[in-house]
């Protein structure tokens, strides 16, 4: 039995971010205050972008950029919101639960990203907007995919919660739409154990953003200093604010202590990303082989690394190192489904022959973790369960 454990993602925690969250604890001051709004401002630093807004989580985020956006442009019930056929299960639900309808674009055979052929061809006189999402770290083709929303007047909210830190064309990914949503769960490349951000430049959007995580509450008062500096006219104009809702939001708030993880992980990002890249390379390196179709980086990007993505040549192949791989103590994930996901039977609709490069993918990959933690050890020991594997299996 083995006694190594190879996960898809890990948490560091340092002395220094033990002490931040101490502080937290001993300030008194649980919800959202200066720890946030460090954090947010060092990430919305970090893409250029003028605002961030944090929240419970990569999901919250999505679903209330989503939100804001139809309030604002005043979308009907049934809109239609273009979302990649393979990606995780928050894409396709934040766009059902603002009432609005997801419709499926197929995936490119290579970044496994949404493809902007696809995309532009699932354009109707009902799309409001689409989602792109950066799968396993991987910008999706934001070039393209912005000059289809421009030429068509769609409303742009990319899912990032994979990809941080990575470019596209030189611009960071989650600064090309309305909104850029990332996730900071645990092991995300930007880890506060639960978490999420979103990101813009535009005022009204992030006011929206915050009253709708906020209950929906009227933005003069979102955090419980909103009060200070005040003169009497509008100290009392905050004090009826607090009971006085605006929108029909939900209680999305994060904690000063996940902020106060935020900032360590951080200051720490380039370095980790370093490392990432390092052990990708390395992966790729040991594990060339012809029945297996390694990460493709497109041209004009980076790639982050979050997790690193196999696709087989046959679906007997990746049930074979899957089995492998796990009793060998490497944790596997199947690649996304959005297809046969229960959940959606019944609810979304499409040909049974539809999305062929999504339904490969699906078939077929899977992958493994590319982490700062792993060790040169750790790839070397992966790539002899696979080779072992793929030789038992040839």
């Amino acid at each position: 039995m083995t006694t190594r454990r190879i996960g898809v993602g890990t948490a560091d925690i340092t002395a220094d971010d033990r002490a931040r969250v101490q502080q937290v604890l001993e300030s008194g001051r649980l919800s959202a205050g200066p720890m946030m709004s460090e954090f947010e401002s060092r990430f919305a630093a970090l893409h250029e972008r003028r605002h961030a807004a944090m929240c419970n989580s990569g999901t919250g985020a999505l679903q209330l950029a989503l939100q804001a956006l139809k309030e604002r442009y005043r979308w009907a019930d049934g809109g239609e919101v273009i979302v990649p056929a393979m990606t995780f299960v928050a894409t396709v639900n934040v766009v059902l639960f603002n009432r609005l309808r997801p419709v499926l674009a197929d995936i490119d055979p290579l970044t496994l990203n949404l493809d902007p052929a696809s995309a532009a061809a699932a354009v109707t006189d009902r799309t409001v907007a689409m989602i792109p999402v950066h799968l396993f770290g991987q910008p999706a083709d934001m070039t393209s995919l912005m000059a289809i929303a421009s030429e068509r007047g769609l409303r742009v909210v990319e899912d990032s919660c994979e990809t941080v830190g990575a470019r596209h064309r030189g611009r960071m990914v989650g600064t090309f739409g309305d909104f850029g949503c990332f996730s900071t769960y645990m092991a995300h490349i930007v880890t506060t154990g639960v978490g999420g951000l979103a990101l813009t430049d535009d005022d009204e959007n992030i006011t929206r953003f915050r009253s709708l995580m906020n209950h929906g509450r009227n933005p003069a008062y979102l955090r419980i200093d909103d009060d200070q500096g005040l003169n009497d006219e509008a100290l009392l104009r905050v004090v009826w604010s607090r009971y006085d809702f605006v929108s029909i939001g939900q209680s999305y708030r994060a904690t000063e202590m996940e902020a106060a993880l935020g900032i360590g992980q951080l200051e720490r990002l380039e370095a980790k990303q370093a490392r990432r890249r390092e052990v990708a390379a390395r992966l790729a390196e040991r594990l060339a082989h012809p029945d297996l179709q390694l990460p493709v980086i497109a041209d004009g990007n980076e790639h982050a690394f979050m997790m690193f993505a196999i696709v087989c040549r046959t679906a007997d192949i990746r049930d074979r190192l899957a089995i492998a791989l796990e009793r060998a103590g490497v944790e596997t994930r199947f690649l996304l489904p959005i297809i046969g996901q229960p959940c959606y039977d019944g609810v979304l609709d499409f040909p049974a022959d539809a999305f062929p490069n999504a339904r490969h993918a699906l078939a077929n990959g899977f992958y493994i973790g590319s982490h700062p933690d792993m060790t040169d050890d750790d790839v070397d020991y992966i790539a002899d369960v696979v080779h072992a594997t793929l030789g038992n299996s040839a």
